[in-house]
């Protein structure tokens, strides 16, 4: 039964260069477009939300802030929430201000996620991002002004011109707005994107990549943020419960274009079209059931991802299956990189380092 909900709000206001998500800006959407993909989304949720008590719900993107409260409560009223939810919209700097900031804490949210990516103003020009450093304290600012406590940032490394140096500073301007999650990801150039047709002639290579990573870990160890997640660090408390979810492998529902979902043992998938999304929100584009064996390579996988691992009892007990003597090999091959927990394996931080590599065999 889900008890998490994703909705993809596609719009934003310019694409950023690097990004490969289905999105659409003001040159392909006209001034009711966002009315009429609402009145969509109230359509497919409605039809298909079986009224569970939600634990999560979050809205991504695009760029959700470019709708209004309003619009969004139409939303959130739909469903049905369990004791002490987490609510999450992801916003972008140039477009929140406090009063928007108190309309989202008044209709239901209670933890925002800031498009920041770096502070560093001359890379967020070379990477089509709209707003500068400022703007990212300002958003902060605001949305403590507002009542949010549980703010997260997202920080890229790996960006066209970026050191160490560079990257280290970012870190300390990340730490001292006092926020309690931050989200960083490795820039990788996507086909869909203005970078994957242009590519920027002064990227840091992988070795590099590598190292700002490990420099992310060892800042944000020292601070007091855990790395829950691959990608994610948290304050004590502050882990997203949302994509914990995900990667606890539980099921969810997805509704909006392109959205992603997975009940009952089936994973399915929206158009990416809006245009065909606000003709027909019932349809999903792609629906495949999952073997016995796909379910257990995604519970491994997934698992995989978090800092405490896999819990071997659970999934002997899940799958029927003995797992150390079925991948045996893997975890003698790979033993430097996968250590022993008290439940299960783990990744150490030079096994994320090659995480792509070593997963791939037990797929």
């Amino acid at each position: 039964m889900p008890k998490s909900v994703y909705i993809h709000i596609p719009f934003c206001l310019s694409k950023c260069k690097y990004c490969s998500f289905v999105s659409y800006t003001p040159q392909s959407f006209g001034s009711g477009e966002i009315s009429l993909y609402i009145n969509a989304l109230i359509k497919e949720i409605s039809h298909n939300y079986k009224n569970e008590p939600l634990e999560t719900l979050y809205f991504g993107g695009g760029t959700p802030s470019l709708v209004s409260s309003e619009l969004l409560e139409r939303v959130i009223r739909l469903f049905n929430f369990a004791l002490n939810p987490e609510i999450t919209i992801e916003v972008n700097p140039d477009s929140v201000d406090k009063k928007y900031f108190r309309e989202l804490k008044e209709i239901g949210f209670n933890r925002v996620s800031i498009g920041s990516q770096t502070f560093d103003d001359n890379i967020l020009k070379l990477i089509g991002r709209r707003h500068n450093a400022e703007q990212i304290g300002k958003a902060v600012e605001d949305a403590k002004s507002a009542g949010f406590e549980n703010i997260s940032l997202d920080l890229i490394y790996g960006l066209p011109a970026q050191t160490l140096e560079g990257l280290e500073k970012d870190l300390e301007k990340f730490l001292s707005l006092d926020i309690k999650h931050i989200s960083t990801y490795g820039l990788k150039i996507e086909k869909g994107s203005y970078f994957g047709k242009n590519p920027p002639s002064n990227l840091p290579d992988d070795d590099m990549q590598a190292d700002m990573y490990v420099l992310v870990n060892n800042v944000l160890g020292k601070n007091g943020f855990l790395r829950y997640e691959v990608s994610n660090f948290a304050k004590n408390g502050y882990e997203s419960r949302h994509n914990l979810n995900y990667w606890s492998n539980n099921e969810y529902y997805g509704f909006g274009v392109a959205a992603h979902g997975y009940e009952n043992g089936t994973r399915y998938s929206n158009t990416d079209n809006v245009e065909d999304y606000i003709k027909n929100p019932l349809v999903h584009k792609e629906v495949h059931v999952l073997t016995s064996q796909e379910k257990l390579e995604e519970e491994i996988f997934l698992g995989f991802r978090k800092n405490e691992g896999i819990n071997t009892e659970f999934i002997n007990k899940k799958y029927g299956i003995d797992f150390e003597k079925k991948y045996q090999k893997i975890l003698t091959k790979y033993s430097d990189y996968i250590e022993k927990t008290q439940w299960g394996y783990a990744l150490n931080l030079q096994g994320v380092l090659i995480s792509n590599i070593i997963l791939c065999e037990f797929i």
